[in-house]
């Protein structure tokens, strides 16, 4: 399983869990496991046609996985899995 690590924006669909542990082998099939078990974050996380939602990051242990294979970005189970929304303002 991977750690998904909960912003507090996003806690409310998560019961207020920090961390959420999901099973996967990809990015992918993590966020899917993840809408699952929290069916309410699924907006966040995955656009209408299963892509990545524009308005959030997703971060494999440190790096942003638009600069690897964005969901067919492989993880194990030493892995962590950051959800960053984007945020805006002036």
């Amino acid at each position: 399983m991977s750690t998904v690590r909960i912003p507090p924006t996003l806690r409310p669909a998560t019961n207020g869990a920090k961390t959420v542990d999901v099973a996967g082998a990809t990015v992918g099939e993590v966020l899917v496991a993840l809408v699952a078990a929290h069916p309410s974050i699924e907006a966040s996380v995955l656009g209408a046609d299963g892509s990545l939602n524009r308005f959030v990051n997703v971060f494999v242990n440190g790096t942003d996985v638009r600069h690897l294979e964005e969901l067919a970005t492989p993880v194990g189970p030493a892995d962590t899995v950051l959800l960053l929304p984007a945020m805006a303002g002036g």
